[in-house]
């Protein structure tokens, strides 16, 4: 990744210096293991601080919405693809942005390498393909591969797909995967199955909305969790409210929603959230073509309307 830090730091030096751009988004190193954090360089000197490698798993689009600078960001694949949803839905405009695009081969799983260890990890690092997990009584060396986040492991567009810079050659993109063999098993489970499926799921959430701010779709002025006239959700624990939160989010993603992964990573309970946005991906694909974010000259798939849509799931 040492290659990827030198061009990132480069090109966005040179753009703050010929001042092309008034801030640059990208990420620093975080205070925890594992999760590195948004960093926002105003000018020449603060670059040095960019970093990249498996950890920067957050979506930076959830940092553009109604921006008024001009803005250079990193983004992987998933990003970009955000970004594009971002100029499609008038939150930011194309020439706003100076896009340093970054071909990725995933993120690695925090959650996952968290739990496989008793004691407090310390550190994290990587080499090549490996992980290096650190703590105070011991040290351990892991396959990247192994353990990358389930978004990475089924992403088949891991090359920003818009971009004004590059920072290194384009990815072989994954062609072999089944990236809704997760909602396949779900659709053959009988009523009961899925339903107690998805309240395993939700029972250890504590309503904490950080998917919500994770997301970089989520950028209505006022959520409907904390509307009051009306009211749609109470402000306790209850199992109902939990759920109508949960799904009325993933309506809200429908045909936007890039799996970019940020609100698993996000969750401090580890709760796969992705399990309802991916059925809506499935279904956009299926019956429509169309995947979010590829195109910022066509519109999404509940924006348009053919006479030959499918009408097969009408009852």
């Amino acid at each position: 990744m040492l290659g990827y830090i030198d061009k990132i730091r480069g090109i966005s030096e040179k753009l703050l210096t010929e001042e092309k751009v008034d801030m640059v988004i990208g990420f620093k190193k975080g205070t925890i293991p594992m999760m590195n954090e948004p960093f926002v360089a105003r000018n020449a000197s603060e670059v040095k601080d960019f970093v990249w490698d498996s950890n920067c798993g957050i979506n930076l689009a959830n940092y553009l919405t109604d921006r008024k600078e001009t803005i250079g960001i990193i983004a992987k694949g998933c990003d970009s693809r955000s970004i594009v949803n971002h100029i499609i839905e008038n939150k930011i405009t194309r020439e706003q942005l100076i896009i340093i695009g970054v071909p990725c081969k995933g993120m690695i799983d925090h959650h996952e390498i968290s739990s496989m260890f008793d004691t407090e990890i310390t550190e994290v690092t990587e080499n090549g393909s490996d992980i290096i997990v650190k703590g105070t009584d011991f040290e351990e060396t892991l396959k990247k591969d192994s353990f990358l986040q389930k978004n990475c492991k089924v992403c088949v567009h891991r090359n920003p797909v818009i971009h004004d810079e590059l920072v290194a050659d384009m990815v072989d993109e994954q062609k072999d995967v089944d990236r809704f063999e997760e909602v396949n098993k779900i659709e053959v489970m009988s009523q009961e199955e899925k339903w107690n499926y998805f309240n395993d799921l939700l029972s250890p959430c504590i309503r904490c909305y950080a998917c919500r701010n994770a997301c970089p779709l989520c950028f209505c002025p006022t959520c409907f969790v904390d509307e009051s006239k009306p009211q749609w959700v109470g402000k306790g624990p209850d199992p109902v409210d939990t759920r109508t939160f949960h799904f009325l989010r993933a309506y809200h993603m429908v045909g936007r929603c890039t799996d970019c992964g940020s609100c698993v990573r996000a969750c401090p309970m580890g709760i796969d959230v992705r399990a309802f946005t991916k059925k809506s991906e499935k279904d956009c694909f299926e019956l429509y073509g169309w995947e979010a974010g590829l195109s910022i000259d066509k519109r999404p798939a509940l924006e348009t309307f053919k006479q030959n849509d499918p009408e097969d799931f009408i009852k």
